[in-house]
């Protein structure tokens, strides 16, 4: 079985300064690139309308990950509440953006950790974090303590801030992250959000400074390193070309997913040019801009 990183922090006391200074970033909040400045600790909301405690809509054993993830016993997923973006094509909308879930503490969160891995789970899955870390520190510190062992997964929009990545160097074994667009104006149009490119780029580059290369184990599922998710949008508005430029300047070999599932949720039918599913030569143009990267699939 392999052996966390989260655990060598936790030994050599780490972990412990982790969640203070994670928590300091709630007095004036700097958890994520919207800096909102507002006092968490006290319960004032900013973009992610997230307070002291994190909420959380459902958990349980994931099977419709990508392979290295989910394995052969499911992915123990945990899904946060809300999302520090607010993407208009959004399928989980009522949860990233209405909020639906429930308000949990630091123990109850560590608790559900522990019971996933009680479940027979082959990792964590923390799925839209980057609002959370803090939450996220304080509950894994109580679940080690109360016998956590299983590898967590960072599964994110990457419109993450360096310094709460940096926060997760050494905790976080596997991430999974999207690449939407690299495109400003696609960033502020479709998912709201100020310089999109620039953030999920600098993100990206710290994920893979942090775990490097994706590393499986004899049977194929993930142990170590970087996943990248991107999702074919209709009219090239997923930037397919810049994005595969990009991602062959940090690593030609790539763990890469390049998604066919995209159908217009939410508000999309408000945007004509993405109110329709991809077509098959929109996708298979996408895929021949992957070649030569380690593609995965769901």
């Amino acid at each position: 079985m392999m052996y966390p990183s989260y655990l060598n922090l936790y030994e050599s006391g780490e972990l412990k300064e982790r969640v203070e200074k994670a928590k300091e970033m709630l007095l004036s909040c700097k958890v994520c690139p919207h800096r909102c400045e507002v006092n968490r600790l006290e319960n004032e909301l900013g973009y992610c309308k997230t307070g002291r405690n994190a909420v959380v809509s459902s958990y349980f054993p994931h099977h419709g990950e990508e392979f290295p993830i989910r394995g052969f016993r499911g992915s123990g997923t945990i899904f946060f509440s809300y999302c520090n973006m607010r993407c208009v094509y959004c399928q989980n909308y009522e949860v990233s953006h209405l909020g639906e879930g429930r308000e949990v503490s630091l123990e109850e969160l560590a608790d559900m950790m522990l019971e996933l891995q009680g479940m027979g789970v082959h990792n964590i899955n923390l799925v839209s974090p980057s609002h959370v870390v803090p939450q996220i520190l304080e509950a894994l510190y109580v679940a080690v303590q109360k016998g956590l062992r299983i590898p967590l997964v960072y599964n994110t929009s990457s419109f993450d801030s360096i310094e709460s990545l940096k926060l997760m160097d050494g905790v976080v074994d596997i991430y999974l992250a999207d690449l939407k667009y690299l495109s400003r104006e696609f960033g502020r149009k479709y998912s709201k959000v100020k310089d999109y490119p620039t953030h999920a780029k600098e993100a990206i580059r710290e994920m893979y400074r942090q775990v490097g290369n994706l590393k499986v184990d004899e049977r194929g599922i993930a142990v170590r390193g970087l996943i990248i998710r991107h999702l074919v949008l209709p009219n090239d508005i997923s930037t397919t070309v810049e994005v595969m430029n990009f991602l062959r300047s940090i690593d030609p070999k790539l763990a890469v997913n390049v998604m066919d599932q995209y159908f217009p949720f939410y508000k999309a039918k408000d945007y004509p040019e993405l109110a329709r599913r991809i077509t098959r030569e929109e996708f298979e143009r996408a895929l021949k801009e992957a070649e030569g990267f380690n593609l995965v699939r769901d």
